[in-house]
């Protein structure tokens, strides 16, 4: 069945000769070529200030340059997150952009005062993190148990609703032959086409 899939590149690097733009290329030429709706941000190419207060955070208005981001957040069914590994997470300029759209309202609700939980508004989607780093992904995954990627993957994506949360680890990707990139290109386009 088609579905509506918003591709966010996370790579702070506006360059178009980023390996993250490639990936998200590919999957989404893919994912387009099968069928799927597909929309994509690009957020080197956005200008958004950082939340720096919780009264911001759940009363603030998100940012008119974030509108129809955050209109692409509510559409899409899917999400492809495409990112390199900074000291060990996300780049901080994705996570700021997640804490500008992922707010009450568009996200997730608050309870009324002491009654339960949080509401989550995204259920129903999951979600992909396509994720290039400079040491094996093996590494990453064993010893260092990917706790960037599982904080993300918990705290905000899990927390309004969005799973299964899948991963694809590309690693040691500065010394990586141009035949093993073909074969993440492929593996993309794999994916894009399954719209997973």
């Amino acid at each position: 069945m088609p579905r509506r899939v918003l591709i966010l590149i996370g790579h702070p690097d506006p360059s178009p000769d980023r390996l993250c733009r490639a990936l998200a290329l590919a999957y989404a030429e893919a994912a387009e070529r099968a069928g799927h709706s597909v929309r994509k941000i690009d957020l080197a190419l956005l200008d958004f200030p950082m939340l720096r207060t919780m009264q911001e955070f759940e009363h603030g208005e998100i940012p008119s340059s974030l509108g129809e981001a955050a209109e692409a957040v509510v559409w899409a069914e899917h999400f492809v997150f495409v990112f390199p590994l900074w000291l060990g997470t996300v780049p901080a300029m994705l996570k700021a952009f997640l804490e500008q759209v992922m707010r009450p309202g568009t996200a997730f609700a608050y309870p009324a005062k002491g009654k339960g939980f949080a509401k989550s508004l995204l259920r129903g989607r999951s979600a992909r993190l396509v994720v290039t780093m400079g040491m094996p992904a093996a590494v990453y995954r064993i010893w260092f148990f990917s706790h960037g990627i599982a904080g993300v993957r918990r705290g905000i994506l899990n927390f309004v609703g969005i799973r299964p949360v899948r991963e694809t680890l590309f690693g040691m990707v500065d010394t990586a032959s141009d035949a093993r990139r073909a074969n993440w290109l492929k593996q993309m386009r794999w994916l894009g086409e399954r719209a997973v």
